[in-house]
């Protein structure tokens, strides 16, 4: 993780090794006075064990604090380290017993270096064999080896108890910080592919708005220039006519692209019904339209979907069913479904046959955006039927 989260979590590591700083010369400073202050063995002794404690200092600060700071601590260079510091340690505890203070500083850090791989080998020498040498070496009663042997072995078992349960704790948090790691990396890999397929969403919604406004328009403008032109020399009125017709199609081509730059409603349903929109179009089209059923306002999705739906089945029909072909539109409103019918008597095709183009697919897509479904008829020769079947809300019952 970046940015504030880091700097917190920095701060905090930093304070807790503060503390142990703070815990670790506590401990060697009071160890450091009882080796001095015991009553036993004589002062020659006690300043040669209290000496073979001054290098631990200089020891941690410059090998253990650094080593004890890495996550995880390099294995060789732990056991190197723990074994100087025992090199120091046994010596001094052997020579003055109450030197074995210093456990409670170096038991710690083998289970923070070497985990459960080794530490509990090393915390048991560091526990054991001190009693060991120091029995050995001064010979003391069999009640003070009796009792300073059993203190031995209840730190040991404490010690590898709760060193055992930290490192638990301390290998769980890894665990955990590395699946919210994952997480995370999940997360901005999820928050990359909504935003890609955001995108890409985006891009077909203009890609079916540019092909069944901008597109459509401009190809009945080439379409009516190519009329235009061949009557030009015989029928100037018919020409007038379809040069009038292209006037009325350049400006709403223009309409609906201020309408797709602003998102907004399309040009032929601004301030009028569906009807009244597909009126205009068939007009604009030589095609015939009846609608059925009780006429309502519906929401914008279901008559844009069917704007579009009549804009492209109309574009087919004059790319493919013939200039001769004759076109009849239905709409129809029934309780909870709004459909639109577009039949042609004009050359009809097959709808098993593979086909190249964008206008079906788009057709079906906008249908399918709003629940709705898309039925294709046709057959050579046989004319086509396109029925788009559109969910919409019942009309409300007056009471």
């Amino acid at each position: 993780m970046n940015g504030p989260a880091d700097a917190g979590g920095a701060y905090s590591w930093d304070r807790s090794f503060r503390l142990w700083d703070t815990y670790f010369a506590l401990i060697w400073l009071a160890t450091l006075v009882f080796v001095l202050g015991a009553g036993h063995p004589g002062w020659p002794v006690r300043v040669t064990a209290a000496a073979l404690l001054v290098p631990l200092v200089p020891l941690f600060l410059r090998v253990g604090r650094p080593l004890l700071r890495q996550d995880p601590p390099d294995a060789r260079k732990a056991l190197t380290y723990l074994g100087a510091m025992m090199a120091l340690f046994l010596p001094s505890a052997i020579l003055v017993g109450e030197t074995r203070l210093m456990t409670f500083a170096l038991v710690p850090q083998c289970f923070m270096t070497l985990r459960m791989r080794w530490a509990p080998t090393a915390v048991a020498v560091i526990n054991l064999a001190p009693v060991a040498g120091w029995a050995l070496l001064w010979r003391p009663s069999e009640q003070d080896v009796f009792f300073n042997g059993l203190f031995a072995v209840v730190t040991l078992v404490f010690s590898v108890a709760v060193g055992s349960y930290v490192i638990r704790i301390i290998e769980q948090s890894q665990e955990r910080a590395a699946l919210i790691a994952q997480l995370d990396t999940s997360r901005h890999e999820v928050s990359r592919l909504s935003a890609a397929h955001g995108a890409l969403a985006e891009r077909q919604r203009m890609a079916r708005e540019i092909h069944d406004t901008l597109a459509q328009g401009f190809t009945s403008l080439l379409m009516l220039i190519q009329a235009v032109e061949a009557e030009l020399d015989h029928d100037m009125p018919q020409a007038r006519r379809h040069l009038a017709l292209m006037d009325e199609t350049a400006r709403l081509n223009l309409a609906e692209a201020r309408a797709l730059v602003a998102d907004g409603t399309p040009a032929d349903l601004a301030g009028a019904t569906l009807p009244d929109a597909l009126f205009r179009l068939t007009a604009r089209h030589s095609a015939k339209l009846a609608v059925t059923g009780q006429v309502r306002p519906l929401p914008a999705g279901a008559e844009v979907v069917a704007l579009r739906s009549c804009q492209e089945a109309l574009t087919n029909c004059r790319k493919h069913a013939g200039r001769s072909a004759t076109v009849t539109i239905d709409l129809g409103y029934a309780e909870e479904s709004l459909t639109l019918s577009v039949r042609d008597d004009g050359h009809g095709f097959d709808p098993g046959a593979a086909r190249d183009g964008y206008g079906l697919a788009g057709l079906r897509a906008r249908a399918t955006e709003v629940g709705g479904t898309v039925r294709v008829r046709s057959a050579p020769g046989g004319g086509t039927t396109v029925t788009v079947r559109l969910p919409v809300p019942p009309p409300r019952s007056c009471s």
